[in-house]
């Protein structure tokens, strides 16, 4: 069923009291493709868990949220399993189930905000996984055709938080499954990264099972970052920057203990929150809306701010580190 003039507060994380002139659900591909025969060329906002997306203004177009859901073992052996995951599905839910099954390699992104169909699309990572780790193929619905196609994991054309769904394909396509790839058992464990190993040592665990890693993932992210339901937010704002040596290296001379990590091609990639925390960003508050306190990625709406309030304080935040440190931060939530 189409409706008017709905708001979309309920439905992005960070609370922006927002309307959208036409809205709609859809659980199928057949109740998608029904929902766009009635599209009426107005502009489309696909939402999913709306936990990357800034709205700065009411939108005058037509918003679908994709409520897709299934789980489905399409084969498997004696050391892995295919999993075919519908695009709707909380994506956490999704972990946690896999954890369940014992069903490892998602468990380092364990409470990413957001939906399953959103974890290809901009590759996300945490902990040392990224979803391209794990990943089989994607099924997407051609707006315009209302083909379906399966994307292969070279055609996503996988970056750090980048697919061909964020650039080339942008606005084309729905996705609507995903299959992943997971262990049985020899699960790989990734401990080392981050603050997992103290967690772990913390709570004198010296041979973690992949629920286990879980856990630490939960309790650090939670530890540092705001929940969406308390505290308006989308999570992390801005990307690391993937910078060349030589711009870490003009950074050291100021800042020898300058986090910093290998990336691809030589090049290094920086932490945006330490840069911004740096420049005097991290707990600043601005009546309701801000910076998180405890991580200065985070971009908060303490209470009924505006999209454009927290775009205008983004836009300080990139003037400001890029005068200090020559480098210029990139937005990772989608602005409408």
């Amino acid at each position: 069923m189409i409706q008017e003039d709905i708001s979309l507060k309920q439905y992005n994380t960070f609370g922006i009291k927002a309307k959208a002139k036409r809205f709609a659900t859809f659980s199928s591909k057949a109740e998608l493709s029904e929902i766009l025969n009635q599209r009426n060329n107005d502009e489309l906002l696909i939402l999913g868990g709306g936990s990357n997306l800034l709205l700065t203004k009411d939108f005058d177009g037509f918003a679908i949220r994709n409520e897709i859901k299934g789980f489905e073992v399409v084969s498997e052996d004696n050391n892995t399993v295919s999993i075919k995951v519908g695009s709707g599905e909380v994506w956490h839910e999704f972990v946690l189930r896999c954890i369940d099954n014992n069903y490892g390699g998602v468990e380092n992104l364990s409470l990413i905000p957001g939906s399953v169909g959103a974890s290809p699309m901009q590759n996300i990572g945490a902990y040392g996984v990224e979803i391209k780790d794990v990943f089989i193929e994607l099924e997407a619905y051609h707006i315009e055709t209302g083909k379906v196609k399966v994307f292969s994991h070279k055609e996503c054309r996988f970056g750090y938080r980048e697919s061909v769904f964020k650039r080339e394909l942008k606005g084309e396509y729905i996705i609507v499954s995903v299959t992943y790839r997971l262990t049985k058992n020899k699960h790989q464990i990734k401990a080392s990264y981050g603050a997992i190993l103290s967690e772990l040592e913390n709570n004198q665990i010296d041979s973690p099972t992949i629920k286990d890693i879980s856990n630490a993932v939960i309790t650090i992210r939670s530890s540092k970052l705001p929940d969406p339901k308390e505290i308006g937010n989308a999570g992390s704002f801005f990307k690391n920057p993937v910078v060349e040596k030589s711009i870490l290296e003009k950074i050291q001379e100021n800042y020898e203990n300058v986090p910093n990590y290998p990336a691809p091609n030589g090049l290094v990639k920086l932490a945006a929150g330490w840069l911004i925390e740096q420049a005097g960003w991290k707990g600043k508050t601005f009546g309701n809306y801000g910076v998180h306190k405890k991580q200065a990625l985070v971009l908060v709406n303490y209470s009924d701010c505006t999209g454009e309030n927290i775009l205008n304080l983004s836009t300080q935040i990139i003037e400001d580190v890029k005068d200090r440190f020559g480098i210029t931060l990139e937005r990772e939530v989608n602005i409408v």
